[in-house]
């Protein structure tokens, strides 16, 4: 039997939370000010309105990067 496959977790901290999978950290969300976050995953950066959107958009860039073909590697 093969061991089952870790999925990725958010963690709350300071003003934002982060997007973990194990020890790495694949995105974070950040306030910037208030209604206003900022996220940062898999080479990608933008804003969002409220924290739902934000994460939204963390996990995306992140299963976009997984499935995306390395061009130089």
């Amino acid at each position: 039997m093969s061991k089952p496959r870790k999925k990725p977790f958010w963690e709350r901290a300071y003003k934002g939370h982060a997007y973990w999978l194990g020890k790495k950290k694949l995105g974070k969300v950040s306030l910037v000010e208030k209604d206003r976050y900022a996220w940062e995953a898999a080479g990608k950066a933008g804003t969002a309105g409220d924290l739902a959107k934000a994460r939204r958009a963390v996990e995306a860039a992140v299963a976009m990067a997984d499935k995306q073909l390395d061009l130089f590697g």
